[in-house]
């Protein structure tokens, strides 16, 4: 009866472990795979799974999270024989839990050797302008190579980043160089526009000054034109007037013509430069009664108008 009892609890205690062995609790973000006397019989998702105890076992539990791997710095000669070094960073994401744990051994070593070997292809391929300036050209294409060698791994390679690089220091120093030089011939550049732009404006201003200039002489020429004409219509409306009083006899009609040229010809006496001095032995009386014919004459004038 006791050794019935010990049997008891020997096969009761192998079914607790059998069952214990039979459950798995697989977290999230992970996938087990499942073998089945060595060979890979399924894949268990997240949750709790049920596999066969003795027979069924673990293969490999593998991350379906994206991972980051960081990539050492490496020296890199460029098409135009110029050597930098850089590095970068790659993420990927497994995507096939049988495939990553089966079709390649040590899987982010091998992403990355891959992409070791690819930074060298790519970079190498480019010239030192080229690979300074054009960083998503390069990324874009580590992404595309290294994703289409690693989808038989059942993985996915999300990104590629290069993150540095670092060329020799006097090859800086040549570039700061030309940098400068560059700098200086565009301030140069913009200088001379400047200095151009400014003759042309001042050229601008000095034809739209000579213009206004000739605009305000032909006007002050039009109104003298004018006035001159207006002077000629009076002149020519007094003489007419007067021709008719003189056809009517009147005698100081006669005397306003009389008047008229003595005035004149002392105007031209006075003005002229060589004249000092001038001397007039003529009657004031005259000259007088001349001027009162003018003002009879044009009283006349008015009285008939």
């Amino acid at each position: 009866m006791e050794g019935f009892s010990i049997f008891a609890l020997a096969v009761l205690g192998l079914a607790v472990v059998t069952v214990w062995m039979g459950v798995v609790t697989v977290p999230q973000g992970m996938e087990y795979t499942i073998e089945r006397f060595g060979r890979y019989s399924r894949t268990l998702k997240p949750g709790l799974a049920i596999m066969v105890p003795y027979i069924d076992r673990i293969g490999a539990k593998m991350s379906m999270m994206e991972t980051v791997l960081d990539v050492p710095s490496q020296e890199v000669i460029t098409r135009d024989n110029a050597m930098v070094g850089a590095d970068g960073v790659v993420f990927f994401q497994v995507i096939d839990a049988a495939k990553a744990a089966y079709e390649v051994r040590n899987l982010e070593r091998a992403i990355l050797n891959l992409t070791m070997t690819n930074v060298r292809t790519v970079m190498g391929s480019m010239d030192l302008d080229e690979l300074l300036s054009n960083r998503d050209d390069i990324n874009s294409r580590l992404l595309s190579v290294v994703d289409a060698a690693t989808t038989p791994w059942g993985v996915k390679v999300t990104r590629i980043e290069i993150k540095d690089i670092n060329p020799p220091a006097d090859l800086v120093d040549s570039m700061a160089r030309q940098m400068k030089a560059e700098r200086e011939k565009r301030a140069q550049i913009l200088e001379a526009e400047g200095s151009r732009q400014s003759a042309i404006l001042k050229a601008e201003g000095e034809k739209q000054s000579q213009i206004l200039e000739a605009e305000g002489r032909r006007e002050a020429a039009f109104r003298d034109a004018e006035a001159r004409e207006r002077e000629a219509e009076a002149e020519a409306k007094a003489t007419e007037s007067v021709s008719q009083a003189i056809a009517q006899g009147d005698v100081n009609a006669i005397n306003y013509f009389v008047a008229q040229s003595y005035v004149e010809a002392l105007k031209e006496i006075a003005s002229a430069d060589n004249e000092k001095l001038v001397l007039m032995p003529l009657e004031a009386g005259n000259v007088i009664g001349a001027l009162g014919g003018i003002k009879n004459l044009t009283d006349s004038i008015s009285s008939k108008s």
